[in-house]
């Protein structure tokens, strides 16, 4: 198993390095060159950088996840179609992606963009909060727990 990060705009990077290199679970952060460092990341984590353009993070995420690895990502889309091959996905605000639970959101995303295409406004994201952390940390450490317990 190893962790996969849509890690542009990724408030939990920080919790994923740490909590998966503990376990000795390779973390590999998939980002836009446009948010290159020069930051020294720990052992077993790399970094993957990609061209700028919109989906490409998701594409060359889908070329590199297995069934089995853990994806942690905000994209509903690139969550869909992880699903479909056997991964296990996590969102940063703390709750899984299922089959169950996809279609509602991509439901729920197709409506917000059509209202925003027709001109109104749709509400953003909720601010982050500590509490919110707390949730992902802990929803992270169970799937990995759980993650090991099942192999």
């Amino acid at each position: 198993m190893k962790v996969y990060v849509d890690a542009d705009a990724c408030p939990v990077k920080d919790i994923i390095i740490s909590e998966a290199t503990a376990d000795q679970i390779p973390v590999v952060l998939v980002t836009s060159i446009s948010h290159f460092s020069t930051v020294q990341q720990p052992a077993g984590v790399e970094t993957v950088y990609v061209d700028t353009g919109a989906e490409a993070a998701d594409y060359r995420i889908m070329r590199l996840v297995k069934k089995g690895d853990l994806l942690i990502t905000q994209d509903y889309g690139l969550a869909s179609l992880a699903l479909g091959k056997g991964c296990i996905i996590l969102h940063h605000m703390g709750f899984r992606y299922t089959n169950e639970t996809i279609d509602q959101l991509l439901q729920s995303r197709y409506l917000s963009a059509m209202v925003r295409k027709s001109g109104k406004r749709t509400k953003g994201p909720k601010p982050f909060t500590n509490d919110d952390r707390k949730k992902f940390q802990e929803l992270f450490k169970n799937t990995i727990a759980e993650t090991k317990r099942s192999l």
